[in-house]
């Protein structure tokens, strides 16, 4: 894209640089003598701005009337937490590019310094929503439930008397002023703290100098409860503004204000450590140092404070973003956690149990989970179906069952109250051969998963780290069962990670088969992840960086080929982001031949559709709400064979290039109707949907007199029908 493009979506505020900053006429496309140029610029959105479209949809469930109020708190709270996250990774990596002059653009042509430019503005424009939002509707409607959000200033005697016995007994000790200058090194920030900014007069000298003041709220809480019923809420940092006087006796308080860091927390780990785990642990601690990539202000801050601020931290002015209200946000969780108010949430959810995994009312006991693997493959769809009762005892089972063999699984993300890892140390312990594979490089779970690790080292199972230069992304667990004179292979496969606490919150599906060839499948790849080998060839599932990205472009060449206008093909897909430029091409030639594509694209789109003549075929929605749309499904329908998988892989280079993914066919016809209504009622949404048009701009859906469809909604039902059912038939 040219830098004249950029400008002028910069300045056409968020409706034109909606769909990634790209505001550019369909018919504007560079064309060749006979076709279009599927390689123009002006085919891709750019990743940044369609991540920051994505995080606009989130803002939109905040402003949203129809939403629970207590759940507008939770998004207006993850719709902070995920700009801080995009701060200190994607943007920290463009001003790095530019600091290292390094011009690198993706498919899109915008350069870093435009892309910095283009994300600037939008993310102010945003926060202006968010302000008003939170101020003008969310905290009245709190307010009118009895829930309230005061200043010391507002609060009434008792209320005062409340906040500076808290301010004595639990604040004050937990706070150290510290002088800025007067030969004193400007003090270290850490990465999302929230400060006080003081300037003081020494009223005896006549001199002024400035303090920071951090704001504890990693060791209490953001939001500090006072009163009977521990409702009324104020903010820590105006407890401390209160209490400067306390802090700076004799001294006179000129002038405070509210600041807030965030630092640049990508590092590189060379694949030439010797020792993985201690160059990554390093590397973390490293993280607390990195540079700054922003600092939000109040934007009553002084001039002369805030002088030094930038000074000290070398940033440049595009980094300071003065933010109207409350900063941090993200902090909104103390609010949401509180109890009770269920009619201010979304209605109460019980997981149920798979109807394959589900126990006879007569018997009282549970499921062989692999006597019900051997009768047919079962899909769960979490958090509709129990991630308990179907994965956490798929697990259960191995290591008490004396014919298991082995168990090998991978770690990508887990809760610290996993079982999952605990039943390896125990299956260690009970002689059977326990393979895990920890992925260090997770980013923001380094830590957690530095401490598994070693855990697991010492109870004596096998850990590995992966290997170099990839990250391990698969979600698969092997399970090497000893039956007759040889072994089966039991597997799970997944699209999520194996959590325990986000399976309840993020959508994911989830395979169990005993299928020989994707169970040797399945058995090679483990040996490729924990030996030193290539593997030699899958028979059935597509495995990145071998064979994923081709066999995805391959079998949309197939819907292609076998397409005509009396036997049409189809192709559907669900995914998380789709950012990758081939796999686009395909798919617009895909377009182009008259195939039908369908794309469900919780986030990143760098696509374009609705272009004539190139993607007029595409329709692109989008689906956010109560859980987030993490799973992935590739369908492709057309009169000579129609195949369906899922897995852990998003059409991303990262994913297709730098990573280990996996992604497995679903054979069973049950599991692949069943996987199809997903998609059926994915694309028929009209309540949680949006949908991108060729000019960029992501348009809610709504049912203009049509009757309501709600995918999370229809699922909820559909799954707990089919639950009822099965016990009714069981009993």
């Amino acid at each position: 894209m040219t830098d004249e493009l950029a400008q002028t979506t910069e300045s056409s505020g968020p409706a034109a640089d909606g769909g990634g900053g790209a505001a550019l006429a369909p018919e504007a496309i560079r064309t060749t003598a006979t076709e279009p140029d599927l390689g123009d610029p002006s085919l891709y959105f750019n990743r940044e701005l369609s991540w920051l479209d994505f995080n606009d949809r989130v803002l939109q469930l905040a402003e949203d009337p129809r939403v629970p109020l207590l759940e507008r708190v939770n998004f207006s709270a993850i719709y902070e937490d995920n700009l801080d996250e995009f701060f200190m990774v994607r943007v920290a990596g463009l001003h790095e590019k530019v600091e290292q002059k390094i011009d690198a653009r993706g498919a899109d042509a915008i350069s870093p310094a435009d892309g910095l430019r283009l994300i600037r503005q939008r993310t102010i424009d945003l926060r202006e929503r968010l302000t008003h939002c939170f101020e003008e509707e969310i905290e009245p409607a709190l307010a009118e439930h009895g829930i309230r959000i005061i200043s010391v200033r507002d609060a009434d005697g008792p209320e005062r008397e409340e906040v500076e016995h808290l301010f004595t007994s639990q604040v004050f000790p937990a706070l150290t002023p510290l002088v800025i200058g007067r030969g004193r090194p400007f003090p270290y920030i850490s990465n999302l703290s929230l400060s006080l900014g003081v300037l003081l007069r020494n009223p005896e000298k006549g001199e002024e100098v400035a303090a920071r003041v951090k704001v504890p709220k990693e060791l209490l809480r953001r939001f500090l409860a006072i009163g009977d019923g521990g409702l009324t809420f104020v903010p820590l940092e105006d407890v401390i503004a209160a209490n400067l006087d306390d802090l700076f006796p004799g001294m006179e308080i000129l002038h405070y204000s509210l600041f807030r860091v965030t630092r640049d927390t990508d590092y590189d780990v060379s694949d030439e450590a010797d020792d993985l785990l201690l160059a990554v642990e390093e590397e973390v601690r490293r993280r607390r140092f990195g540079e700054v990539v922003r600092l939000e202000i109040s934007p009553d801050m002084e001039p002369r404070l805030l002088d030094q601020l930038v000074e000290a931290m070398e940033i440049g002015a595009q980094q300071v973003y003065e933010v109207p209200g409350l900063i941090g946000l993200d902090d909104l969780t103390d609010i949401y956690s509180i109890q009770g108010h269920r009619e201010l949430r979304y209605p109460s959810w019980q997981a149920v149990t798979p109807p394959q995994l589900q126990q006879g009312s007569r018997t009282h006991r549970e499921v062989d989970v692999f006597g019900a693997m051997r009768q047919g493959d079962i899909l769960v769809h979490h958090p509709y179906d129990s991630f308990t009762s179907s994965v956490e005892r798929f697990v259960r089972q191995a290591v008490e069952d004396p014919n298991v063999l082995a168990i090998k699984e991978t770690i990508y993300r887990t809760s610290a109250d996993s079982p999952l890892v605990p039943a390896l140390i125990d299956a260690s312990e009970r002689g059977k051969q326990a393979v895990c594979l920890v992925e260090l490089k997770a980013r923001f779970d380094e830590s957690a998963n530095i401490r598994w690790a070693r855990a697991l080292e010492e109870a004596g199972v096998h850990v590995v780290y992966g290997i170099p230069g990839l990250k391990t992304h698969v979600k698969c667990i092997l399970i090497a069962r000893r039956e007759g004179d040889g072994v089966r292979n039991y597997v799970h496969i997944g699209t999520g990670n194996y959590n325990p606490k986000t399976a309840r919150i993020y959508t994911d599906f989830g395979l169990f088969t005993a299928d020989q060839e994707i169970g040797d499948d399945i058995a090679e790849m483990f040996n490729y992840l924990t030996g030193y080998a290539r593997p030699s060839g899958y028979k059935r599932v597509l495995v990145a960086p071998f064979n994923l990205k081709d066999g995805i472009i391959g079998r949309i060449q197939e819907a292609i080929d076998a397409h005509s206008p009396e036997h049409p093909s189809r192709i559907r897909m669900k995914m998380n982001s789709l950012l990758d430029p081939p796999c686009i091409q395909a798919l617009y030639e895909a377009s182009q031949a008259g195939v039908q594509v369908e794309l469900n694209v919780r986030g990143i789109c760098a696509l374009r559709p609705g272009v004539p003549g190139v993607s007029e075929n595409i329709r692109v929605v989008s689906i956010v709400g109560r859980f987030l749309e993490h799973s992935r499904i590739y369908s492709f329908e057309h009169p000579d064979e129609s195949t369906i998988f899922i897995g852990s892989a998003d059409l991303m280079p990262r994913n297709l290039y730098n990573r280990v993914e996996l992604v497995a066919p679903v054979e069973d016809e049950a599991n692949r109707a069943q996987l199809s209504d997903v998609l059926d009622r994915a694309f028929a949404d009209n309540t949680n949907a949006w949908e991108l048009g060729s000019d960029g701009v992501w348009s809610r859906l709504s049912p203009d007199g049509d009757p309501p469809r709600s995918l999370q909604n229809e699922l909820l039902e559909v799954h707990s029908k089919r639950a009822e059912e099965a016990v009714q038939v069981s009993g």
